[in-house]
């Protein structure tokens, strides 16, 4: 798209959204079945592309992708009729003859950048939300996984007109081109580096944002932990979608103590998950491109590896790969890994982790494995970071009920459920006054009499 289309996509948006056509609580529903109608028939089309951009097999894409998408679907039409009621709230004795209420309203014309790891969940899930909350919005793939990205076009294409629902693809130019475009929210996921760059956009015209960034997410395991759980709980997470996953484990911090015996069960828990030869496991997928490809390689320090290493360029694919003697000054520590490398770092004393992770850039996710229920509540309560779970990993993200986001360099917002209403949604603080009394004691000119009664209502 030109600069000029996108200008007039935009415009066409907002004057759609204008006519009210996206406030009534019933098109909303109707456009949200729609679209679970679209991805529930389109699933075989919609894996087959992200087995092409991702080597996804197509149960990993129904459990992380398309599964993800109708249940956030699902969650919006169970409950959007009773979110987007008026919330009457109480009035103060003051006003006692008003009513005041919180009106969810839509904010208008949305911009959904999405990125290419997770490319229709991460594209789709935050869709559901904004259009849950009556907005119309431009929705904008990665370039990176092309193949998921027309799925998408073809399938919002058939379920909505442009003026309501439009997919930009394309490159560099077309984001720089939508970034200069007012939009009244933009909901950006990604890197820190493009964070930035949309936030500084944005504020041009002080459009609110929702960022979902990423960091490098610890996993502290304790010398009470159950380490065979522990090791496997870790090698999914860590090495689901080839690792490239923003909540992945980027590194273990484990207690000296039991570092050797975790580093050989996670040993045992990828050849029994993976196969002696993962590169050649149908099920395991590939980095995205050569570029990321090369990054990745370039972090692995051979004499470190105990584990794993092996590559194919030509599938570029990368074996489940762990380091150990680890330090925190090198390359592999200095950047989030995205990718399925796996360093060991030890610890002598929780207090001593604790204060390393905090000084460190806030991570999206944190996770701990640990029997001391104490200990568990002292590392969630202390450390900085966006979400997170006590002995397991990832699944924090998967529910309707929580809402999902970073917190400081992992980003900031949230969404899923009711928080991703939220996040799409105005909430419009309203005093509705009755005419048949009206209190002269705010009016000039002020009298004694009048001072004490406010100071009776206003203590």
């Amino acid at each position: 798209m030109t600069e000029q289309e996108i200008k007039n996509l935009v415009t066409r948006q907002r004057s759609y959204f204008q006519t009210g056509a996206t406030l009534p609580v019933e098109a909303r529903l109707k456009a949200l079945r729609k679209l679970y109608a679209a991805v529930y028939g389109h699933q075989r089309e919609i894996h087959g592309a992200l087995r092409e951009d991702l080597g996804k097999s197509q149960f990993e894409s129904y459990m992380c992708e398309t599964g993800m998408v109708l249940d956030e679907i699902s969650c919006m039409l169970k409950h959007l009729r009773r979110w987007a009621k008026d919330e009457t709230v109480p009035t103060p004795l003051a006003q006692f003859h008003s009513h005041s209420y919180r009106m969810p309203s839509p904010y208008g014309a949305v911009l959904i950048m999405s990125p290419w790891n997770y490319p229709f969940m991460l594209t789709l899930s935050p869709l559901v939300d904004a259009l849950a909350a009556g907005n119309t919005a431009v929705v904008k793939p990665s370039a990176y996984s092309p193949h998921t990205s027309q799925v998408i076009g073809r399938i919002l294409s058939q379920c909505f007109p442009a003026h309501y629902v439009a997919v930009v693809t394309g490159g560099r130019e077309e984001n720089t081109c939508l970034l200069k475009e007012h939009f009244d929210y933009i909901f950006f996921t990604g890197s820190q580096a493009v964070g930035r760059e949309v936030m500084r956009n944005a504020a041009a015209h002080l459009t609110p944002v929702t960022l979902e960034l990423g960091g490098k997410s610890p996993c502290i395991v304790d010398q009470t932990a159950n380490i065979r759980l522990a090791a496997r709980r870790i090698v999914f997470g860590k090495y689901l979608n080839c690792g490239q996953t923003c909540v992945a484990p980027d590194y273990i911090y484990c207690h000296r103590s039991v570092k050797n015996e975790l580093v050989a069960e996670i040993k045992k828990q990828i050849r029994k998950q993976y196969g002696s030869e993962p590169l050649r496991n149908p099920d395991y997928g590939k980095i995205i491109n050569e570029k990321h490809f090369n990054r990745i390689l370039g972090l692995m320090e051979l004499e470190k590896i105990v584990w794993g290493g092996r590559a194919d360029r030509d599938s570029l694919r990368i074996e489940p790969t762990v380091m150990d003697h680890v330090r925190f000054s090198d390359p592999v520590m200095q950047e989030e890994i995205f990718g399925p490398i796996l360093p060991v770092l030890t610890f002598e004393h929780l207090d001593e982790a604790i204060q390393k992770v905090n000084s460190m850039a806030h991570p999206l996710a944190l996770y701990m494995f640990t029997s001391d229920r104490r200990a568990a509540k002292k590392v969630m309560a202390r450390c900085g970071f966006g979400g997170g779970c006590v002995n397991d990993t990832i699944i924090h993200l998967a529910t309707t009920y929580m809402g999902f986001g970073g917190f400081g360099e992992s980003g900031m917002g949230a969404y899923h459920g009711k928080t991703g209403f939220d996040t799409f949604t105005h909430y419009k603080s309203i005093v509705d006054k009755r005419t048949w009394l009206d209190l002269p004691m705010r009016y000039q000119p002020y009298r004694k009499v009048w001072e004490r009664a406010v100071r009776f209502f206003l203590r």
